[in-house]
């Protein structure tokens, strides 16, 4: 009876402790219950594809993938910091100027290469940009893009002072200096002052004698372009234009509204200090130096300098020694035109 007694303790004891672990299992948490069945399901799969794969020879392909995704997150933060400092070589360069892409005939240097091979086409010739209605040429579209509104009669950038039209913005910002008086840009010999860089680049060919632009028919060499071009229809004959009163010829407009004033004695360039008129505009502006006391023709030899250029040319004769003058009678020779002309007199 006593062993009886003690078996029936025992199973109360088993069933005390059964229904405990049952009370501890319902209250675990249901998600983590299904989060633990389903990792089951995924390893009883890989399970059975191993064994599957086993059997016909075959790589599991599970384990491939799981592997292949293990790489491109090992490499995804390498090949990401790859791009973005390839992304970032731009942008500094913009803010540093580093100039990396040099020209290998000139050394110029540029931000980047396109810029390099725009220029490129300074050495080459290369001009694909082509105008399909007179036929020239350019490096860049944009160039030809402008170039077009010559054409079509655009003019994009107008003065709001005086209402003239432009086509380049670089030349409203040239006009403008004409309202305000403004001239940043002056010449480091003579002191005369420009309203753009071109201008002074023009006029320092007359202190270095250079003469850029030759005439490809009868030779003559100038210092502007302008000039050239004007000069081109004295063998072409375009675009004369004709005095009515005497027939003669030329080639703009400007230099026949001049001459006709030699035939109407008309003087419509006058000098607001004096009163004084004068029938060309550059005569007025040479006048005026006598006002205001400028002297931008200097001499490189000496401290002296003049209002006009004619003028230091005579003077350059005193260091070059230099007599034009020489008299056919005796065949003495003058420096100056005023003092030959007083010795003919006295022959």
């Amino acid at each position: 009876m006593s062993c009886i007694k003690e078996e029936s303790e025992d199973l109360k004891i088993e069933e005390a402790f059964i229904i405990k672990h049952e009370d501890t299992e319902a209250q675990t948490d249901p998600m983590e219950l299904k989060k633990e069945s389903q990792e089951l399901e995924v390893e009883e799969e890989n399970q059975c594809e191993t064994h599957h794969d086993f059997m016909t020879g075959e790589k599991p392909r599970q384990t491939e993938k799981i592997s292949s995704q293990k790489r491109a997150q090992k490499t995804k933060p390498n090949s990401s910091k790859r791009t973005q400092k390839q992304n970032l070589e731009v942008p500094k360069r913009v803010h540093t100027r580093e100039k990396i892409f040099v020209c290998d005939q000139c050394g110029k240097s540029f931000q980047y290469n396109k810029y390099l091979t725009t220029h490129m086409r300074v050495h080459t010739e290369e001009r694909p940009f082509v105008c399909n209605r007179c036929g020239k040429s350019f490096l860049q579209e944009v160039n030809l893009n402008t170039h077009l509104k010559v054409h079509t009669g655009e003019k994009s950038f107008t003065c709001d002072q005086c209402g003239k039209g432009f086509i380049r913005k670089g030349d409203l910002n040239n006009h403008m200096s004409l309202h305000t008086g403004v001239r940043l840009y002056s010449c480091k010999l003579c002191g005369k002052r420009f309203s753009c860089k071109g201008n002074l680049n023009t006029h320092m060919r007359i202190h270095t004698g250079e003469k850029p632009f030759i005439c490809d028919q009868c030779g003559n060499s100038f210092r502007c372009k302008a000039t050239l071009s004007k000069h081109m229809k004295i063998h072409s004959r375009e675009d004369c234009f004709k005095c009515h009163q005497c027939g003669r010829t030329f080639i703009d407009g400007d230099n026949l509204k001049v001459h006709i004033t030699t035939h109407t004695g008309e003087k419509p360039n006058m000098c607001h200090h004096c009163g004084k008129s004068f029938t060309k505009q550059s005569h007025l502006k040479n006048h005026i130096r006598i006002h205001t006391g400028e002297k931008p023709f200097a001499c490189s030899q000496c401290d002296k300098s003049f209002t006009v250029k004619v003028n230091l040319k005579t003077h350059m004769r005193v260091h070059s020694g230099e007599k034009p003058f020489t008299c056919h009678h005796c065949g003495k020779t003058f420096r100056y035109q005023g003092n030959f002309n007083s010795h003919l007199r006295a022959h």
